[in-house]
Order: structure tokens, then C-alpha cells, then sequence
């Protein structure tokens, strides 16, 4: 059976979701539903360059669904970019054994933690690489399900040069994880989630990888796995296989072996914010914590981004670079302020927080070049951390203007940058992504300030 994306963009409701070409186990589908409380605990692991605050959203709607706050972690490995050559170290990246290693000391303290000899596992594109490099070497053992969601299981490409990359299927680690009749690990329960042709990292052209006209030898159905349940949840990019209403559907479902109870997050009255403050050596994401960073909260207008009363919240981060808590009212739009040394001051904004959440990380935008702003006098970002901006698939405003920055097809990009003039400096910019608008103000580039109108889904 095949949806036209037509059909499939008519409406989440209306979607038909297809079992990938090698089917489904039965045990993956015939699981005995269990009350929220006895969900095996979830380890949620993020992909490259990426950190824990990816899955508030995905942790809210577990939470909404009765599952207990302490049954559910997100890990964050301390450097989350994968090295060019998994055999050659290179500072502030990781090898698959790095990543091996820290998920192995993750599950091992959520066991401690909450007592249970099994747990699932969760994870998006790279995180994905890890559990199965995990379950395959002797941990199976400790995961009762497995989740890849857009996990690149047979590489972004198979190339013969270039071998030592984690993401080449002609390498040895993906070879070594896909090696057998059967591409998973007897014992334990494993799904994967991919798009219908919209994930950047499973195209048949190299375009995406920087060599347009090139074969990849990967399809759309590259994320699929022999042995495993493998579904296709239709016109999600490479992000939101992971971060969709529809992924959460199939990952609660598959663990707790029943539909969710409802897909909506719901709000809690009193609300506690905090995070980590890491930061991007020579460029490159860490999540190693930044000490001496100041972190600055307040309410803004959820109609001119101006801030409403006196600061909520302020702190400075010690060694383990933790902020917060700050505590908020669920209905209220946020800046967030972060000064860390060596960056441009950021002023996150944010939609209002429906639920309490440790893990609100925050990373400082990188140093704009003279290039990326030739003259402004003020720079505002919309970035989408839990997917990319999909033209025409989405609505995609900024400051009133569909982003010229933003390429139409499959969904590649996640920032798009406004440049305003001098004299333009302090007044509102509305960012809008279909249902979600959030009010930014525009702070002076000459005083080493930068405004990020941050979706949240």
C-alpha cells in the first residue's frame, strides 16, 4: 500500500501507518499492555551534536500519560558529535566506543535508580547507532525495547571510500551492527520509525551529504531493519521521527503495548525550570558543563515580546554548569538570557512551558562573522531544535516573510536568519511555524547581543 504525500499532508488524524518491507515480529505487536507505572523505565538518547532538552516535549507527553516523572532520563553525552574517522580521535568528538560507554553507565544508574532489571531504550539518528552497538555487545540482557527513530541503520551513504565513518554502510561498525539474517538482538523488542522520503539522511542523491548527483545507495527505507517492527509515519523529516505527535504515538504505544491515552501535553499549575549551560569549543556542541555563565529569566508579552514586571530568575553557573530552578507560571511566554563568557549575550524566546522540566539546556549562539550580517544592527534566529522547516509543507514566518533562507523540498534546515537595520533595533519580530508564534525583540548587534525566537515543537 503507498499514500500519495497528499493524502498523507490531508491530516495527522486521516494517516495510515505502513510496516516496512521486511514486516513485524509478532512478539513487537502482542506485548501485554501494562498501567503506566509499570512502563519499563525509558532512557532517552539524542542524536549527533545534539543534547537531552530535545526530548522535554516527548518526556511531557510520557508524563501526561501517568508515566512517573523518575522513571523517565534523557542522557546527555558529554561530546556528542561523532568523530569524521571512528578509529582517529579528535578533540571534543566521539567515537561509537565513546558513546558505547557512557550509554552503558546511563543504563546502568537508571537500574540503580528505579530498581528495574530491564529498561527501554530510546533513541534518535546517532543515539540509535549506540543502543544497537550496546544491545548487540552484551547489554541486551538489560533493554526490553529498542526505538530507532530516523536512525541511519545502513548509513547516510555507502560509499567505499571514507570506510571509517559511523555512518557509512560499507564501514565496519554498520556492517558489524547488520551483520546476520537478522539485523537486531534476540531478546529484546525492536522499532524503528522512519519518514515517507522527507528524512535528509535517507535520500538516494548525495546532495545532502555534499555531493549533489552522486548515489548514496541508501533509500528511504535505509532507517528499516530485518527482524525488527518498522514503521513509516509519513511526511516527518529526519528530526521528527523522533519528535512528532505521531513518532510519541508509536513509542509509547510499542513500550507500553496500548494506544496512548492522549497525545496533548498537560499542564501542570505550578511549573519549575532548569539546565545545563554548555558550550562549543572551536565551533564544535559539547555538553560539557560552562562555570561563571549567567543565566536570566524573565515573563515577556506574548503580543510585543516585552518583558512584564521584574527579572523571575537569576544564577550563575558553578562547575557543574546547572542554572535554575526557576519557577513560572505555565502560561506565560519566557526570555531566557544567557551570558557565558566568550559568546554573544543570547536572549532565548520561548513559548510558555506547560510542564516543569531539568533538563531546558542552553548553548550560546555561535560568534556572527562580519559575513552573516554585513551592516546590521540586529540579528534574530528562528531555530527549531525538534525538526526542520519543511517548504511547502509547513508555514514558515518570519517578521511577516516566508525565510528566502529556508529551501523548499526535503526539510534540511532548522535556523533561518532576519538582519535589521540600526534603526530598527528594540522592536518586536513575530516568528511563526504553523500553530506555534512566539514574539522575539530585536537586541543590538553592537553590544555583542543576538535574539533566538526558539520553537519548542
Amino acid at each position: 500500500m503507498t499514500l500519495s504525500r497528499r493524502t498523507i499532508l490531508q491530516g495527522a488524524g486521516a494517516l495510515s501507518l505502513l510496516a516496512g518491507r521486511w514486516g513485524a515480529p509478532a512478539m513487537a505487536q502482542t506485548a501485554s499492555a501494562a498501567p503506566a507505572g509499570d512502563i519499563s523505565p525509558i532512557l532517552f538518547v539524542h542524536g549527533n551534536g545534539d543534547h537531552a532538552a530535545l526530548w522535554v516535549t516527548t518526556i511531557w507527553r510520557m508524563e501526561s500519560n501517568g508515566v512517573p516523572r523518575d522513571r523517565l532520563f534523557a542522557i546527555n553525552f558529554t561530546d556528542p558529535l561523532a568523530c569524521t574517522d571512528d578509529k582517529v580521535e579528535q578533540a571534543n568528538r566521539s567515537s561509537t566506543e565513546d558513546a558505547r560507554r557512557e550509554l552503558s553507565e546511563a543504563i546502568a544508574q537508571l537500574k540503580q535508580r528505579t530498581g528495574a532489571a530491564r529498561i527501554a531504550l530510546v533513541g534518535n539518528s546517532r543515539g540509535g547507532n549506540a543502543i544497537r552497538n550496546y544491545v548487540k555487545n552484551g547489554g541486551g540482557g538489560d533493554v526490553s525495547h529498542a526505538v530507532l527513530c530516523g536512525t541511519p541503520n545502513h548509513g547516510v551513504y555507502a560509499w567505499d571510500e571514507g570506510l571509517g565513518n559511523e555512518f557509512n554502510g560499507r564501514g565496519p561498525f554498520l556492517r558489524g551492527l547488520n551483520d546476520g539474517d537478522s539485523e537486531v538482538t534476540v531478546g529484546t523488542a525492536f522499532l524503528t520509525l522512519r519518514s515517507d522520503g522527507l528524512d535528509k539522511y535517507a535520500q538516494a542523491d548525495g546532495r545532502f551529504v555534499g555531493k549533489p548527483g552522486m548515489p548514496t545507495n541508501i533509500t528511504a527505507e535505509g532507517p528499516a531493519l530485518k527482524g525488527a517492527t518498522n514503521l513509516v509515519i509519513g511526511a516527518v523529516d529526519h528530526r521528527e521521527t523522533a519528535f512528532h505527535p505521531r513518532a510519541f504515538r508509536e513509542i509509547y504505544k510499542f513500550i507500553a503495548g496500548r494506544e496512548p491515552s492522549r497525545i496533548a501535553i498537560v499542564p501542570e499549575t505550578t511549573v519549575k525550570l532548569s539546565g545545563l549551560v554548555t558550550g562549543m569549543p572551536g565551533g564544535v556542541p559539547t555538553n560539557r558543563p560552562v562555570s561563571g555563565a549567567s543565566v536570566d529569566v524573565y515573563r515577556v508579552s506574548p503580543e510585543s515580546g516585552e518583558r512584564i514586571g521584574e527579572r523571575i530568575h537569576g544564577s550563575q553557573t558553578g562547575a557543574d554548569g546547572r542554572w535554575g530552578p526557576a519557577q513560572v507560571d505555565p502560561s506565560w511566554p519566557l526570555e531566557i538570557v544567557l551570558t557565558s563568557p566568550g559568546w554573544m549575550t543570547t536572549h532565548f524566546y520561548r513559548s510558555p512551558f506547560p510542564r516543569s522540566s531539568d533538563i531546558v539546556h542552553l548553548r550560546p549562539t555561535r560568534p556572527l562573522a562580519l559575513a552573516d550580517a554585513p551592516g546590521s544592527g540586529a540579528v534574530v534566529l528562528m531555530s527549531r531544535p525538534r525538526g526542520y522547516f519543511g517548504l511547502p509543507r509547513d508555514v514558515v514566518l518570519l517578521d511577516g516573510k516566508e525565510p528566502t533562507d529556508v529551501k523548499p523540498g526535503v526539510p534540511t534546515d532548522a535556523l533561518t536568519t532576519l538582519q535589521l537595520p540600526a534603526t530598527e533595533i528594540g522592536r518586536p519580530v513575530v516568528a511563526i511555524f504553523n500553530q506555534e508564534r512566539i514574539v522575539a525583540r530585536a537586541w543590538p548587534q553592537s553590544e555583542n547581543r543576538i535574539a533566538v525566537a526558539e520553537l519548542t515543537y
